[in-house]
């Protein structure tokens, strides 16, 4: 008892519940003693022995128990807040176990009694309640810390976890968690609340060293199992709204990649399903193009025969080869960087079919844009999807398409294929030497122009702003980036069309591992095939001619040709001169020459775009002539269904795929990325990721305007509560 009262100096009068039980003497005999005996340590005349042989002495008055010993008396189990068997070892002059070593003896494994106080009744534990509730003892002194009255101890464990710290979201070695009492400062430390949180963690910005990335993986599985393009700039802030603290970029990232792991499939063995996918798709679809190519694996010095490092992948289907022959005769290509574990590019070839639809015809994963990868790309889908002569290939200024597209053996040379740049991209890198919105507006424009008179009238205008916008310009070829010079092959197409490609059919693919992103190509173009199939059919069931597209383009043009005035110049009905007698446009010859016979009109938009313009639209009316025998085939009704004709097979399980035997692939740790700190991006930041100037800034933490992170009143506020 006296070491009880050195271990705990604020308890001025401890106190000893205890109870009789029956016990078995040497004789066989046993006492049954049915009362409880409550000795108070400051008092002699209540002193008493815990023996079966003694009188059982009944106080007069229930005692109430003090809060700093408060036991729950109407479990069996050793639920404690402390370790109370102290009390009774210390009659018995044996050191308290618990508190000095911090390990808990078994009764189990020794022939001695339970050290559990036990009671039939609740009577001491309801006298306790108020005391609990109050904070303060029979005495009136308050025993436990001012903490301990806001919370609501009834829904709280009374495990002690004792040598166990307990963390967020943590428990100790029994699955509990509870209290845990400083050692020589007699308070006790709460360590988990079995209750909801009702602390101001909304006020509380800063990161928490538990809050991992498994803990926030399994917050953020169904935004990730939704929609696997979801960014880290959301997750981490539902993240923070939910916990309330604000994780590391970094390890949300690391959550997302976990839990796109447990969804799709582990990061690292998805490259060795590549193999063995290959096999069932060739099995599915026959005629399925996949080569893969592999790099060895060096242990030692030598060759490891048994795996191999993924190095690069090209794959289409049988319906992309087919649905190309009746797409636009041409092609854009580019990359984007994979977001996932390990890195690489997806590049992609595109294509489009006479209602504007984007169709991807033909993938590769490769470790990087250099001219290696994109000859492997580009040889393959000049083999096996684009072998059409004549043919427009689109694409930015990268020195690696450039040396695949002029490679002799490549079959992309003039007169079998033509190159043509990416207006956007070609904007950008003006925009990177020249700045201002208005200067590269006018560059734009200049591009688009498919007169040869209305690009000089925009790149006058170009060169009254500077002469040295005209020089940068002028040292990249016409043809390859303005449409009055390419002869009409772009078909009014002026950028590549990868972003709008990836956003609206490879949606969340960049996310997902190696096996999952193949497989995902295979799955979004059949929905493709079979949504844009029943569009084009049910379009042909109505009885029409043209593509949604078209018509919609006609329709326009008609409203415009009402204004004109029709002069015949022969008496084929082929050559025709039409006067606005109002302007129709912002630039305006006044009076066109146009040619049915040729297809020509001198405002450009009949050679450019292959079908008639408003003009012509206008001389076929005066002449009295259908306008449809003017429309290129592609754009016919019929020529779009033949797109989608062909659809895809339902893809065989893969418990029927047949066996590999090769080497096993793996993933190429050069790809991995850093394992510290924010994932670096490959991006190549241009003006076209730059920020409005105009927009006002953000504060990094409460991303409200007006201060900064430094400055966040949630920083502040939380320093100075820190400092009182």
């Amino acid at each position: 008892m006296f070491l009880c009262r050195r271990q705990f100096p604020e308890v001025r009068t401890p106190e000893l519940l205890t109870k009789l039980v029956d016990v078995v003497s040497s004789s066989g005999g046993s006492n049954r003693n049915t009362a409880n005996v409550a000795t108070a340590a400051g008092s002699s005349s209540m002193a008493a022995v815990a023996s079966s042989s003694v009188p059982v002495y009944e106080p007069a008055a229930q005692l109430v128990a003090s809060p700093s010993f408060a036991v729950d008396l109407n479990d069996g189990v050793r639920d404690e807040v402390g370790s109370f068997d102290v009390l009774a070892n210390a009659l018995q002059g044996v050191p308290p176990v618990g508190v000095g070593d911090g390990e808990l003896g078994d009764p189990d494994e020794d022939d001695v009694e339970p050290e559990t106080i036990e009671d039939d009744s609740g009577d001491e534990v309801q006298a306790a309640g108020p005391a609990l509730a109050g904070g303060g003892s029979s005495s009136g002194t308050q025993q436990y810390p001012p903490y301990f009255s806001s919370l609501d101890l009834d829904a709280m464990t009374h495990e002690v976890a004792l040598g166990h710290p307990v963390g967020f979201g943590a428990r100790d070695a029994e699955g509990n968690a509870g209290l845990t009492e400083f050692q020589r400062k007699g308070i006790w430390e709460v360590k988990r609340y079995n209750g909801p949180h009702t602390c101001l963690a909304t006020s509380i910005s800063s990161d928490h060293r538990s809050l991992d990335h498994s803990v926030i993986s399994a917050f953020i599985m169904p935004m990730v199992r939704a929609d696997a393009s979801v960014s880290i700039k959301v997750l981490l802030n539902a993240t923070a709204a939910h916990f309330g603290f604000r994780p590391t970029y970094r390890r949300v990232w690391m959550a997302k990649q976990k839990a796109v792991g447990i969804i799709y499939g582990d990061w690292d063995e998805s490259y060795s399903e590549i193999p063995r996918w290959v096999l069932g798709v060739q099995l599915t679809m026959p005629g399925t193009v996949a080569v893969l190519r592999t790099s060895p694996v060096i242990v030692g010095g030598q060759v490891d025969e048994s795996q191999a490092y993924f190095h690069r992948l090209f794959w289409t289907f049988p319906p992309c080869i087919e649905a190309f022959r009746h797409c636009k005769p041409l092609v854009s290509i580019d990359g984007t960087h994979l977001y996932g574990k390990y890195g690489g590019t997806l590049l992609i070839a595109i294509a489009q079919d006479g209602n504007s639809n984007i169709l991807p015809v033909a993938f590769a994963l490769v470790e990087g844009e250099n001219a290696e990868s994109w000859t492997f790309f580009l040889s393959h889908l000049r083999q096996h999807v684009t072998p059409q002569p004549g043919l427009l290939v689109i694409s930015d200024r990268h020195n690696g398409i450039k040396s695949a597209l002029e490679a002799p053996d490549g079959g992309w040379l003039p007169p079998s294929a033509y190159r043509a740049f990416c207006i956007r991209h070609v904007a950008a890198n003006f925009a990177l030497t020249f700045k201002g919105k208005d200067a590269r507006r006018l560059l734009v424009n200049a591009a688009y122009a498919k007169t040869e008179v209305e690009f000089d009238y925009w790149f006058d205008i170009l060169r009254s702003e500077d002469q040295a916008m005209c020089e940068w310009a002028n040292r990249i070829d016409y043809s390859l980036w303005t449409q009055h010079r390419d002869e009409g092959r772009r078909f009014g197409h002026m950028t590549t069309n990868i972003s709008e490609c990836v956003n609206s059919i490879l949606k969340g693919v960049r996310n997902l591992p190696v096996a999952s992103l193949v497989k995902a190509t295979y799955g979004r173009l059949a929905e493709l095939f079979v949504r844009k199939g029943r569009e084009a059919e049910a379009q042909m069931g109505t009885g029409q001619q043209f593509s949604q597209h078209l018509v919609k383009c006609i329709e326009s043009n008609l409203k415009t040709a009402r204004c004109f005035t029709v002069t015949l110049y022969d008496r084929d009905n082929s050559e025709f001169t039409v006067a606005e007698t109002t302007p129709t446009g912002t630039f305006s010859l006044g009076t066109y020459r146009v040619s049915l016979a040729s297809r020509t009109c001198d405002c450009g938009y009949f050679q450019a775009l292959h079908f008639p313009c408003q003009h012509a639209l206008a001389c076929c009316a005066y002449a009295r002539v259908n306008w449809s025998s003017y429309v290129h085939s592609v754009y016919q009704i019929s020529s779009v269904f033949n797109v989608y004709r062909m659809g895809f097979t339902p893809p065989i399980p893969e418990g029927f795929w047949p066996p590999y035997d090769g080497p096993t692939v793996i993933p190429d740790p050069n790809r991995r990325r850093a394992r510290e700190g924010r994932p670096r991006s490959t991006r190549i930041r241009t003006n076209m990721d730059e920020a409005d100037p105009n927009r006002p800034k953000r504060c990094g933490l409460c991303r409200q305007p007006g201060h900064t992170r430094r400055r966040c009143p949630q920083v502040v506020g939380s320093s100075q509560t820190g400092r009182n």
